[in-house]
């Protein structure tokens, strides 16, 4: 029994979970107890690819921010970064892959100080 059914219901509407009930010892198993950092309100993990990736846990539909990362190359405007996934929806790829993306700072604006810009592009972080 998930102890927040709105995260969950979240994580399930992004195709993040699969089964309920074995994520924690899932991730503690491959990533340890490095990948969580904890404040006065808030928590936040950070999975980083591994190669220790095991066929269990490996998830049989691929996330939206996987499909990003793995087209994402260089430096890239939303429109280029939406041709490449075949989405129309700006939208729905906005909420579903950049924003979530930024946040997790998997990647970064080109031109941080003006997030609307038409110039905007997108790039890995590090």
């Amino acid at each position: 029994m998930p102890r927040n059914k709105e995260i969950m219901r979240i994580f399930k509407d992004l195709d993040l979970v699969e089964h309920l009930g074995s994520g924690i010892p899932r991730i503690l198993e491959i990533y340890g107890k490095k990948c969580f950092s904890f404040s006065d309100n808030f928590l936040r993990m950070i999975l980083t690819n591994t190669p220790q990736v095991t066929p269990q846990v490996t998830p049989q539909v691929t996330s939206p921010i996987s499909k990003l990362l793995e087209v994402l190359s260089g430096e890239m405007s939303r429109q280029e970064l939406q041709l490449q996934l075949k989405l129309k929806d700006k939208k729905h790829f906005k909420k579903l892959y950049l924003i979530l993306a930024l946040e997790l700072k998997l990647i970064e604006m080109t031109i941080p100080e003006k997030p609307n810009s038409s110039l905007q592009k997108y790039r890995r972080v590090g």
